[in-house]
């Protein structure tokens, strides 16, 4: 068996960080665990990483970069309400098929609000950086239109809440999220089909 290169090793510590951060968030989760889970001594970890910060970030930036990517392969030559439906299946399929990037998506918004309770307000615009790249990245298919972007991100985070929270895709709650609005900022319900 080959030996990893190190940006080998980045890459499973920081798709590790995103499993353990996830369940765990930034307080609760142990370089220890994230080293234990990538099969690494903590000493080699932090040869990768300066520090536990710089681990989250790594793991948050690599969340919002791979459902941006998600997001431009799903609206590749669409615009508008193809857009809109080709965004939310693939929202929709990769909650099913990687919960660990919802929940990272969960714990890099609580992490903000704590840091910046602290005084740390560079931990925030790290991670508020890549949540406006996101908001781009859905914005132009839509249209460049604000109303539709904003629903389309509202719904997903009322998704991600309900996902979060292990509602059953059958409970009423639920219910509210079945149409999706034949255009984008039509202010019909919608925006990401459960």
């Amino acid at each position: 068996m080959s030996r990893m290169s190190a940006e080998e090793r980045r890459e499973s510590v920081v798709r590790a960080a995103m499993e353990e951060f996830g369940r765990g968030g930034y307080y609760g989760t142990s370089t220890e665990a994230i080293a234990k889970r990538v099969g690494v001594s903590q000493p080699y970890l932090f040869r990768l990483f300066p520090g536990k910060r710089a681990i989250f970030l790594a793991a948050a930036e690599r969340c919002v970069e791979d459902t941006i990517r998600m997001f431009e392969e799903a609206t590749e030559g669409l615009e508008g309400e193809a857009a809109l439906h080709a965004m939310a299946a693939a929202y929709t399929k990769a909650l099913v098929e990687q919960p660990s990037r919802l929940m990272m998506q969960m714990q890099m918004y609580l992490a903000v609000a704590a840091a910046e309770e602290e005084g740390d307000r560079e931990f925030g615009e790290a991670v508020r950086a890549g949540w406006t790249r996101l908001w781009d990245t859905v914005h132009l298919p839509l249209g460049a239109d604000v109303g539709g972007t904003t629903e389309f991100m509202a719904y997903g985070m009322l998704i991600n809440c309900l996902v979060a929270m292990g509602f059953p895709r059958d409970h009423r709650v639920w219910e509210g999220l079945a149409t999706v609005p034949a255009e984008p900022g039509s202010g019909a319900r919608g925006g990401l089909k459960a």
